[in-house]
């Protein structure tokens, strides 16, 4: 029988014969299922482990290409620009450097110059000739706001005709040879420049020349930009759109400035005029091409051409004096902080998820061990050598594993197509080898001494050994280490290091491992109470949770490492959350607000309050230039309603305050009591004090109530008083504060037409994760979380069912001693019970001390709010009581779960069928 186990090999044929596939075809055929559990388990597990590093390389690339695009072409692109032509050289070389032959060789040229990852794109780039100076032209016919004459920016572009489609007559073309003293050249405008400066096809704009009659420039075209918001218009933005120039006076008149398109062979015409035309080279980025793994040397490649060998052969290809402008390097600075401030915490859900599925792998490891200790014993005591056993269980693990983890690697490639596929093969083969290691590793630990009974381990009786102590003292001190440093240096400065990202790993480590250690002494104290009880089931199911082996302390492991990080992930999230509808609060005020600059229409309230959804109204008026003590500074005077808007405050938390204290007094000349944030009591004191009013018109206020905000106004400085009190159209609403459930933006926007601007709390607060980095931290914190409880699931299972076959047997045998199926049951659930409220009652303790240790050094500000000008401040981590009850409770429901489930499917089969296959085991 025991021949038939090994596959007819004996011990001795292990010691010498190598791995064959005898062994392996047997030891498959024998367990079937198993080995088709662990090729499952390795699937799972290496898809997973791969597709996390290339989703967090994608969502890192959409965070930084959003960066630059959010930038614009205008501080993304790199602009080179050329020197004025030398006055000392002849005409024809200045010239020369103007036409379109010397620039297109200069661009090819240029374009060589920047370093990958840098990639330019050639669809956006662009060279031409643009002036130095705006001239203004002498044309009546072109507008004049304030009587100032309009300006010109007279350029060329290449290929316009690529990037433009002409609504109105043609393209500008060059007749003959265009010199310096050419006196009329064409020219075209877009249709934002045509309708701005009233220009027509025909029309014809002089040009000032300089020691020479004017440059006439005939428009011949009006066009229309096929991709307006592209880096080819939108690097200089004047060639798309006119502008209104005010110029830096008292009285800020203004006069237009538009762009005229001339045909690149024109450009040599500009030199005889005031625009001292410059040659230029604009060179956009291909935004598809940027990745975050390449930051560094993409900031590299940017420095090089602002300061370094870039620039140097820029100017070898161009001219000696050319410039190099660009804000592409503060835009990768700025989104390196960001990522800086957003990985620790990404590498906390990963570092989680990945130790409780490293448990679960070497825990199955360790529970076929088990399963087969007696075989392995056997072969062990006929003289198998430990290496050739361990190189036979290797053999036979990696003929599964492999294979699964190819498979498992191949969906995480298509699955997730974008990414780095370097980390995901490594993550991969990770998992296969942790899989492959895991049983011949626990077997040679095993079975390193011959011997055919080995010693009870049970967990009430065994004695942790000196290197097991001195192992669980090892990750105690690392662990307090990693939590000393993130709260003092917090996740922001810390983002390289790794024992940081573990610290809540590793708290849940240390809180497993002590758990296990208290284990066995509450058993012991259990036991003798329950001996006094009259039933035996109590007693029998406490002696039975007391035999359970040494190796059931892994599942107790991964439960606490995922309930840990469970509760970690779901403050986070829960953090994030709170901050950003604070913030939105802040921001807002109630759920909608409508604001004016001048007072309300009368019957706008009534509108608005019918709309649906709208449960209250306060209404508002708020004075932003009012001067208390007749001095230079203003503070916001905000009149309300005390008794509705002190309700509102209150049900806000923006500065509750009781409704009586600010009601106007009875006397129409008495002093207004206000409410003020804290700078501005500082400044004015408790004493009453005259605010002026922009109608000249004064009220005075003491002021009676100090709080740090209000619903009516985000801003630091504020005095609130009754608008009853306040005169003329002061007292008139400018604010409608709006509260109700499912406030429609559009209603109130349709109600309100023209005559107030509205924000809605709930569009406000989705505005705050702008970037990719902040709205997918919190998927990949939801997605660790699933995985992680999975796992923690999965290793409850196996401990269960592993224990399926003896119980089963048990149970059998105590009903052919008079036992019911309902002490069964029960005998079952409470046999499970401890474990199971040890894992739950310790990880939800565990969750909640790590979330207190740890929340001093979490700053979630980065990952909350899209702006570090938000009026929230800083947001910081809390413990949120549904991430550490729920998954708590599912573990107990779990355990119970499955053991009743046992219990009445062994009540369905015969109590002899079981001892039979009891004693078969």
């Amino acid at each position: 029988m025991e021949d038939a186990k090994t596959g007819g090999v004996t011990g001795a044929e292990v010691s010498h014969v190598p791995v064959t596939a005898p062994w392996l075809r047997t030891q498959l055929r024998s367990a079937p299922a198993a080995a088709w559990a662990l090729a499952l388990l390795v699937a799972v597990t290496a898809c997973l482990a791969a597709a996390f590093p290339r989703v967090l390389d994608r969502y890192e690339d959409a965070g930084l290409r959003e960066t630059a695009r959010q930038a614009g072409p205008g501080r993304t692109s790199v602009q080179l620009s050329g020197a004025q032509p030398d006055v000392t050289l002849p005409e024809d070389q200045s010239e020369a450097g103007l036409r379109p032959d010397t620039l297109r060789t200069g661009y090819e040229r240029v374009r060589t110059v920047v370093d990958r990852p840098l990639v330019v794109d050639p669809a956006q780039s662009a060279y031409g000739v643009r002036p130095s100076d705006n001239p203004a032209v002498p044309d009546t016919w072109i507008p004049r706001p304030n009587g100032l004459p309009a300006r010109v920016y007279p350029a060329t572009q290449s290929d316009l005709a690529g990037h433009a489609t002409v609504r109105q007559g043609r393209l500008p073309r060059a007749a003959g040879l265009v010199t310096a003293y050419t006196r009329e050249v064409e020219a075209a405008v877009t249709e934002a420049t045509a309708t701005s400066l009233h220009i027509k096809v025909g029309s014809v704009i002089h040009v000032p020349g300089e020691g020479r009659s004017p440059l006439a420039v005939r428009v011949t075209g009006i066009l229309t930009p096929r991709d307006p918001g592209g880096a080819y218009w939108s690097t200089q933005p004047l060639l798309r759109t006119p502008t209104l120039v005010a110029l830096p006076t008292p009285d800020r008149p203004t006069y237009w400035l538009g762009a005229l398109l001339l045909a690149p062979d024109a450009a040599p015409a500009l030199l005889g005029t005031d625009a001292a035309p410059v040659p230029y080279w604009q060179l956009a980025p291909d935004l598809s091409a940027l990745h975050a793994h390449d930051l560094d040397r993409l900031k590299t490649a940017v420095a090089s051409l602002e300061s370094g060998p870039g620039l140097q052969l820029a100017r070898t290809y161009t001219t000696p004096d050319t410039d190099v402008s660009t804000g592409l390097s503060d835009v990768f600075t700025s989104y390196g902080q960001l990522r800086a401030e957003v990985r620790p915490l990404t590498a906390v859900a990963g570092f989680g998820t990945g130790t409780v599925a490293v448990v679960v792998l070497l825990m199955t490891g360790a529970l076929t061990a088990d399963r087969r200790r007696t075989e392995l014993a056997l072969l062990r005591a006929r003289g198998a050598s430990l290496p050739g056993l361990t190189a036979r269980l290797l053999a036979e693990t990696a003929v599964i594993a492999v294979p699964a983890g190819a498979l498992g690697l191949a969906v995480a490639l298509l699955a997730v197509p974008a990414g780095r596929s370097g980390h995901a093969v490594g993550a991969a083969l990770a998992v296969v080898l942790t899989a492959s290691v895991a049983l011949p590793a626990r077997a040679a630990l095993t079975h390193r001494t011959v011997r055919v009974h080995g010693p009870r381990e049970d967990v009430t009786t065994v004695r942790p050994s000196r290197r097991r102590t001195v192992a669980e003292l090892t990750l105690l001190v690392l662990a307090s280490g990693a939590v000393e440093a993130l709260r003092r240096s917090g996740t922001s400065g810390s983002a390289g290091n790794q024992l940081v990202s573990l610290a809540p790993v590793l708290v849940g480590v240390i809180a497993a491992l002590v758990l296990v250690r208290v284990y066995p002494f509450l058993l012991r104290r259990l036991t003798r109470p329950a001996g006094r009880l009259r039933g035996v089931v109590a007693h029998l199911s406490l002696a039975r949770a007391g035999r359970t082996t040494g190796s059931a302390v892994l599942p107790l492991l991964a439960l606490l490492t995922a309930l840990t990080t469970a509760a970690f992930g779901g403050s986070v999230l829960a953090g994030v959350s709170d901050a950003r509808d604070h913030a939105a609060l802040l921001s807002v005020g109630a759920d909608a607000r409508l604001d004016a600059t001048a007072p309300l229409p009368a019957q706008l309230p009534g509108r608005i309050s019918r709309l649906p959804g709208v449960h209250g109204l306060d209404e508002v008026s708020i004075t932003y230039d009012a001067k208390p003590l007749d001095g230079l500074e203003s503070v916001p005077l905000v009149g309300v309603a005390p008794s509705t808007y002190g309700e509102l405050a209150g049900r806000s938390g923006l500065g509750a305050f009781p409704q009586g204290q600010l009601k106007r007094p009875a006397r129409s000349d008495a002093v207004l009591p206000a409410l003020a944030s804290p700078s501005v009591a500082s400044a004015y004191g408790t004493r009453p004090f005259l605010v002026r009013l922009p109608d000249t018109s004064a009220v005075t206020v003491r002021i009676v109530l100090v709080r740090d905000a209000t619903p009516a106004l985000s801003g630091a400085d504020f005095l609130v008083v009754d608008r009853s009190g306040l005169p003329g159209t002061a007292a008139r609403p400018t604010s409608l504060l709006v509260t109700g459930d499912r406030v429609s933006g559009a209603a109130l926007r349709s109600a309100a037409g023209s005559a107030a601007g509205v924000t809605v709390r709930a569009e406000q607060r989705a505005r705050y994760a702008d970037s990719p980095l902040q709205s997918d931290v919190g998927r990949i914190y939801a997605a660790a979380v699933a995985a992680g409880a999975g796992y923690a699931v999965l290793a409850l299972l196996l401990a269960l069912l592993r224990a399926a076959p003896e119980r089963a047997a048990l149970l059998a045998r105590l009903r052919t001693m008079g036992l019911t199926r309902a002490q069964g049951r029960r005998l079952l659930v409470l046999e499970s019970l401890p474990q199971a409220l040890l894992a739950a009652a310790g990880g939800a303790l565990t969750g909640w001390a790590t979330i207190r240790l740890l929340a001093p050094g979490v700053d979630l500000t980065s990952v909350a709010l899209a702006s570090a000008q938000s009026p929230l401040g800083e947001a910081h981590l809390r413990t949120d009581p549904v991430s550490l009850t729920v998954p708590a409770l599912g573990v107990l429901v779990v355990a119970v779960g499955v053991a009743g489930v046992q219990a009445w499917w062994s009540g369905r089969r015969g109590s002899v069928r079981e001892l039979r296959a009891g004693d078969a085991r």
